[in-house]
Order: C-alpha cells, then structure tokens, then sequence
C-alpha cells in the first residue's frame, strides 16, 4: 500500500539560474532572423558578432518567477521591432511551459544586423 505525502510537505523543485538561461537561448535559435551575440567582457565584445553563436541569456529566478536579458542578433531586412516582440512573447511561452516558472520580464540586446545567409551556388 502506498501512502500520499502532502503537497506542503514534499519538497520544491528548484531551478538553476543557468538551466534558465540554456533553455531560453535555445528557444531563441527556434526563430526565424535571430541570431547569436558575442561574448562580453565589461561591455566590449570577444571576438565577432556571428549570427551562428548562441543567443545570450542572463536569467534572474526569484523563487517561481524568471526575468531574462537576452542579447541577439537579427538578420537584415527583417523587422528589429517586429523581430524582438517576436522573440519576447516566444520566450515567455517556450521558458514558461518548459520550466513551468512565470516569466515576468525579458529585455532584449540587439548587438547587430547580419545580412541574409547567401547559399553557394555552382556553376556547371
């Protein structure tokens, strides 16, 4: 026979900063003209902003609430405006149902506009 515990007495889930932060730069990469940002030491970046690195993300969990500051890149011609709402409301949603913490804030960094990805193309 097995006995049920009492949700006040079982323990709590709790979720790492940094587990966060992984799971909102990855749901950033789902989008469509998002790219990644450089590293950053005391504001000036490590290397090149490339639109393959991965998306920054700090994350502040404050027991079942999550602010994110995200720093992305977007590819040229898209809509910064359009792109970033985009991206803030994808976040809320993807960090949200996968975390199951309320996200109540992301500010979001555009540090640069890539041109569109040019295929190769061969000629025979």
């Amino acid at each position: 026979m097995t006995t049920t515990v009492p949700a006040e007495e079982r323990g709590e889930l709790v979720i790492a900063g940094q587990a966060v932060e992984r799971i909102a730069a990855q749901a950033a990469r789902e989008l469509d003209d998002v790219g990644g940002a450089a590293g950053r030491v005391l504001g000036v970046a490590l290397g090149g902003e490339d639109a393959e690195r991965s998306v920054k993300v700090d994350a502040e969990v404050d027991g079942d609430r999550v602010r994110l500051a995200t720093r992305l890149s977007i590819t040229y011609p898209a809509s910064v405006a359009r792109t970033t709402e985009q991206a803030r409301a994808h976040l809320r949603e993807r960090v949200s149902e996968l975390t199951g913490l309320d996200v109540e804030r992301v500010d979001i960094t555009v540090t640069a506009l890539h041109p569109p990805a040019t295929s190769s193309r061969r000629v025979s």
